[in-house]
Parts: C-alpha cells; structure tokens; sequence
C-alpha cells in the first residue's frame, strides 16, 4: 500500500533551509563577536604597556600623549565594537532559535502523520486477515463442513 505524502514536506525542507542558514549566521556572527573582543583585549593591553618617553623633549612627550589619548580612544571604541557584535550574535543567535523551534514544530507534525499512516496500515493488515479468516469460516459453513469455529 502506498503511502500518503505529508503535504507540508516542501515546507518543512524550506524550514529545514532556513535553520541551517541561520546556523551558519549565528556561528558566523560567533565568531565575528570573539574576534572583536579579542582585538579589543589586544589593543587594551597594547596601551597598558605603552610608556612615555624620559628625555624627550616637550614636543616628543605631547605627541607620545596625544598618540596615547588617540590609543585609548581606539580601545574605547574597539570595545564598543564588540559589546555591538556580542549584542548582534545574540540577535542572530534568537533567529536561529526561532528557526529551529518552526523545524521543530513541522518535524512533529510530519512524526504524526507517519504514525497516523502506520497505525492505518496496521488496521489495515488486521481487517485484512480477518477478512481471510472469517471468509474461510464462511467456506467451510456454506461447503457443509462441519468442525471447530475458529474462536474455538
């Protein structure tokens, strides 16, 4: 006996599309948010360590503080920047978990379906064979044969 088709099976491999692509997305933006931190933690220490010259003259220590307000200027923003990417992961993150749970809900739907036709087959088979047995039954009554029912 042939199967039904699920009918929402384009839609569920549209879903399943979906999911994957928001996957990638999230890992992608994942990784996107650990390098900015990184970078941000890189430039961080970069300015930790930065010094100011001793024997300069006072032109070279206003450009060594210049340079140094523009580094931590650049670290505020390199750190603003991943704060900004974290938040974005996690935007993308909730897509990809929104996506998931419409898979999710289809792929139930196709699982009731399948157990709906199985459990039609099932009662299927069973009318079946009582057909069979109950039609020999019949058989015998009509060719006047006598003997034991087969609820006996």
């Amino acid at each position: 006996m042939r199967q039904p088709p699920f009918r929402l099976e384009p839609v569920l491999r549209l879903r399943r599309s979906e999911e994957r692509a928001a996957s990638l997305a999230a890992a992608a933006a994942a990784r996107d948010a650990a390098a900015a931190a990184e970078r941000a933690e890189q430039d961080a220490a970069a300015l930790t360590a930065r010094t100011v010259p001793r024997s300069a003259s006072g032109a070279a220590f206003v450009a060594a503080m210049v340079a140094s307000a523009t580094a931590a200027a650049d670290v505020s923003e390199a750190r603003a920047l991943a704060r900004a990417r974290s938040e974005q992961a996690e935007a993308v993150r909730a897509r990809w978990t929104a996506a998931a749970q419409r898979t999710k809900g289809l792929e139930r739907l196709r699982e009731r379906h399948l157990d709906a036709v199985r459990a039609a087959a099932e009662a299927a088979e069973v009318r079946m064979v009582d057909d069979l047995v109950t039609g020999r039954h019949g058989a015998r009554q009509q060719d006047g044969e006598e003997g034991t029912t087969w609820t006996d």
